[in-house]
């Protein structure tokens, strides 16, 4: 059971981690240098929608596995963070077996 809250938690990093570099990378710059502010009103909202999401099963994976309240700031701070949740996710593969990965 643990073991799917922990990948759910990666798949939902990974996601909101694409979503954030598509924001900062692609929407940004098309709303500042091509004036198209949509874009960064879609990917903002589905951004928002995956770090509310990551930061939810963050906290379900904290209270069903125990986890040292440290692990779920490091978990928040790596959301802020362009690639944070890709390397919070090599942190978290150490709590999946080989055959779980």
């Amino acid at each position: 059971m643990a073991a799917n809250w922990i990948k759910a938690l990666r798949k939902i990093g990974i996601a909101e981690g694409i979503s954030l570099l598509v924001l900062l990378f692609v929407a940004m710059p098309l709303k500042y240098f091509a004036n198209r502010p949509e874009f960064v009103t879609v990917v903002g909202w589905i951004h928002g929608f995956l770090f509310i999401l990551f930061m939810t099963v963050a906290y379900i994976v904290y209270e069903k596995l125990n986890w040292p309240f440290k692990k779920l700031v490091q978990a928040f701070i790596a959301a802020f963070f362009p690639f944070g949740t890709f390397i919070f996710d090599k942190q978290l593969k150490s709590y999946l077996g080989p055959e779980s990965r």
